[in-house]
């Protein structure tokens, strides 16, 4: 499965033109898009339209979500994080941390726009699609 991240959607709804929002729109299969339970939130959290939102929401619950967050989940994302801070680096969001780690314990691609996960990538199995 693939897992969208916020970063692509909030472009994509704004329709912002990038090889991700590109992809999403006319790669991706529909039954490959996994959604998270946190990305939906910080995608709808944005809209100021109550008509946009209701459209968004639409779209966006047509997709297959799961929990992202859950005790075991938090302790491997500490521990993900934990590691990185011994490499030197530091994930600017807990949120991306958590993606990222809930991604590599159920082995999903990630598709984003953020360069916190450009570094995770480099350190941990996450596994990214570049489109």
């Amino acid at each position: 499965m693939l897992l969208v991240d916020s970063s692509v959607w909030i472009d994509f709804f704004n329709g912002k033109v990038t090889l991700q929002t590109l992809y999403l729109r006319d790669e991706v299969k529909r039954h490959e898009i996994l959604l998270g339970n946190l990305i939906l939130c910080e995608v709808l959290q944005g809209f100021r339209s109550e008509s946009e939102f209701l459209k968004a929401r639409q779209l966006l619950l047509s997709f297959p979500c799961q929990n992202i967050s859950g005790q075991v989940l938090a302790l491997q994302t500490a521990q993900n994080y934990r590691y990185l801070r011994t490499k030197g680096i530091t994930v600017r969001k807990t949120i991306d941390m958590m993606i990222a780690t809930f991604c590599i314990e159920n082995h999903h691609e990630l598709l984003h726009a953020d360069r916190d996960f450009e570094v995770i990538e480099q350190y941990l199995p996450l596994l990214v699609r570049h489109p």
